[in-house]
């Protein structure tokens, strides 16, 4: 699949690995939808982009929300070739907290309808639409990325919600995957490591390069750029199909 040529949606567009996604199709030749809550700086980023980009408000758990977002996509840039989920979010807490109170009921949904039922959301409405595409010469209607995170492989002390959440995104992949592969749609998942995303870059300087330091190489938090780039590579390569990609410079998280 030709980045260059593609017509893309990206959750949480308005940031982060989401907005560097969004970046470097557009600086290949493509076009982006991004998509993400109207409090993002979604709408500024896409006027950064310029013609090649539009904003999108849309709660990714929303079936109306994404729907519209979708269908304006396709009649302002064209077919849709590709959806990248990054929009996310981040929850900490224990099962049971010292002071014996449990873990909220309601947060630990939220988590899960955000990261999990949210990138589904996207997948089933954006693969809805790919199923119609005009194949290329391969055979490729569409290529979804997901993003997970190695929470979902090392979960640490206070992630039981996060890491539940990115699970469900790893566990689907490959069912997906086969779902869509008679339709020609490929589906990849991404999951990083730590990265220099507005939620560690709220850290403290000296905090965020001891972070750095537990990654045995390169021993630094990643690029966001460096996500884009997997992204952009998985549209690229045919037979990366079905799989979850560590991007974590060998990081293994321990208990805390």
């Amino acid at each position: 699949m030709d980045v260059g040529s593609i017509v893309a949606a990206v959750t949480g567009g308005g940031s982060g690995l989401g907005e560097a996604t969004a970046r470097e199709i557009v600086a290949r030749g493509g076009r982006v939808a991004l998509l993400d809550l109207g409090r993002s700086r979604g709408k500024e980023v896409a006027d950064e982009l310029g013609s090649g980009a539009i904003f999108c408000e849309a709660d990714v758990a929303s079936e109306e929300q994404v729907t519209q977002a979708l269908d304006r996509a396709i009649a302002e840039l064209g077919p849709l070739g590709a959806a990248i989920n990054c929009a996310g979010i981040g929850t900490a807490g224990r099962t049971v907290g010292k002071d014996g109170t449990p873990f909220d009921l309601r947060l630990f949904q939220k988590t899960i309808e955000v990261n999990l039922i949210g990138t589904f959301n996207v997948i089933r409405l954006a693969a809805a639409r790919m199923v119609g595409n005009e194949p290329n010469e391969a055979g490729e209607r569409g290529a979804i990325v997901n993003t997970a995170s190695i929470a979902a492989f090392e979960g640490q002390i206070g992630q039981c919600a996060y890491s539940a959440s990115k699970g469900g995104v790893v566990g689907m992949t490959l069912p997906i995957a086969r779902d869509l592969a008679v339709s020609g749609i490929r589906v990849c998942t991404i999951a990083p490591g730590l990265f220099a995303t507005p939620m560690l870059m709220g850290l403290p300087e000296p905090a965020r390069e001891a972070l750095g330091r537990t990654i045995p190489f390169p021993p630094r938090l990643g690029e966001p750029a460096e996500f884009a780039s997997l992204a952009c590579e998985i549209l690229s390569n045919p037979m990366l199909n079905g799989e979850v990609i560590r991007l974590d410079g060998a990081l293994r998280m321990q208990p805390r």
